[in-house]
C-alpha cells in the first residue's frame, strides 16, 4: 500500500511539475508512516532456516579472556548492531551441495570419488570445499554466506557466552572428536536460536577478511599480546569459524578467528547460508 502511495504521488507531482523527490522523502518519514523494510509483526517461516532478530550482542573477547583462551584478534570485545536475517539452521550437507556440482557441472570436493561422496554419508556437513565454492553454492540457492557479525550473534545470542551453550565447554554438546558425524547429532549443544553445530564438527566460512576489529582509544590491551597479526590488512585470508571435529576446546568458542586464502581446500571446512528477510530484499 505505502509504495501503491508513494508512486501515485509522484506522478500527480510529475504531471503538476511538483518536487517528488521531496514528497516521496516527507511521505516515507512522517509520523507514523510505514517503512518499507519495517519488520513485520508475524515474521514469515522459512524451512531449513531461523530468523535472527535485528539488535545488539556482544561480540569479540575481552582483556580477562585474552588471560584465558582467547586471541588477540578477538579483541576488543564491544556491542554491535546488525539488522535482522535467517540463518540455515545446519551446516550445508554433502546432499545438498551435489544438487548444485551436477546442476552446475561444478568441481567436487577433493575426496569425493567420479563426482560421489562416500556411501552413508548423505547428512554429513560437505567439507572440502573453498571460499569461492561455499560462496557460489549460496548464491546458487538464492542466499549468500553470513557476515562474521552474522555468524557470531547466531552461535552466541546477546550475552557474550563463550560456547552456544554457555560459558563451560561440555565434550556431550559438541564433536570435536577424532571424525566428523552427521549434522544434528547434539540437540543438546544448540545455539540460543537453536542452531545446531555452531561449534565444532566442521569449521564454517564467513564473508569477511581477516582483519583487526575496530578499537577505541581505551581499548587496551593489559597484557604482553602482540598488537597485530603479520596477515592483518592485505586481504588475503577469508575468515572461518565454530572450529571443527580435530579442534580442541578453544578452537569452538564462539569468538575464535581463524584464517585460511579463500581458494583452499580443507577437509574440516564447510559452511552454512544466511538470507536476508524478504521485506529487506531489493
Amino acid at each position: 500500500m505505502m509504495k501503491l502511495l508513494i508512486a501515485t504521488v509522484c506522478l500527480i507531482l510529475a504531471a503538476s511539475g511538483g518536487a517528488a523527490g521531496d514528497i516521496t522523502a516527507e511521505v516515507a518519514s512522517s509520523p507514523g508512516a510505514l517503512r518499507l523494510d519495517a519488520e513485520p509483526e508475524s515474521i514469515p517461516v522459512i524451512s531449513g532456516m531461523v530468523y535472527i532478530p535485528p539488535g545488539e550482542f556482544l561480540m569479540g573477547s575481552t582483556n580477562e579472556d585474552l588471560r584465558n583462551q582467547a586471541q588477540i584478534d578477538e579483541f576488543p570485545q564491544r556491542r554491535v548492531w546488525i539488522d535482522g536475517f535467517y540463518i540455515d539452521v545446519h551446516e550445508v550437507t554433502n546432499a545438498q551441495y551435489k544438487v548444485f556440482v551436477d546442476s552446475m557441472k561444478v568441481r567436487p570436493p577433493h575426496h569425493w570419488k567420479n563426482e560421489r561422496y562416500p556411501v552413508g554419508r548423505d547428512g554429513y556437513p560437505v567439507v572440502g570445499i573453498s571460499w569461492h565454492e561455499a560462496a557460489a553454492y549460496a548464491r546458487f540457492v538464492g542466499k549468500r554466506l553470513p557476515t562474521e557479525e552474522e555468524w557470531e550473534k547466531a552461535a552466541r545470542g546477546m550475552d557474550g557466552r563463550r560456547f552456544p551453550w554457555g560459558d563451560e565447554f561440555d565434550k556431550s554438546k559438541a564433536n570435536n572428536g577424532n571424525r566428523p558425524m552427521a549434522i544434528m547429532r547434539f540437540p543438546d549443544g544448540v545455539s540460543p536460536y537453536g542452531l545446531h553445530d555452531m561449534a565444532g564438527n566442521a569449521a564454517e566460512w564467513v564473508d569477511a577478511w581477516y582483519e583487526p576489529y575496530p578499537r577505541s582509544k581505551d581499548d587496551v590491551v593489559d597484557r604482553d599480546f602482540p598488537e597485530y597479526s603479520p596477515s592483518y590488512g592485505d586481504k588475503k585470508y577469508r575468515i572461518y569459524r565454530g572450529g571443527s571435529w580435530n579442534n580442541f576446546a578453544k578452537f569452538l568458542r564462539c569468538a575464535n578467528r581463524e584464517k585460511a586464502k579463500p581458494d583452499e581446500r580443507w577437509g574440516n571446512i564447510g559452511f552454512r547460508c544466511v538470507m536476508d528477510p524478504p521485506w529487506r530484499q531489493k
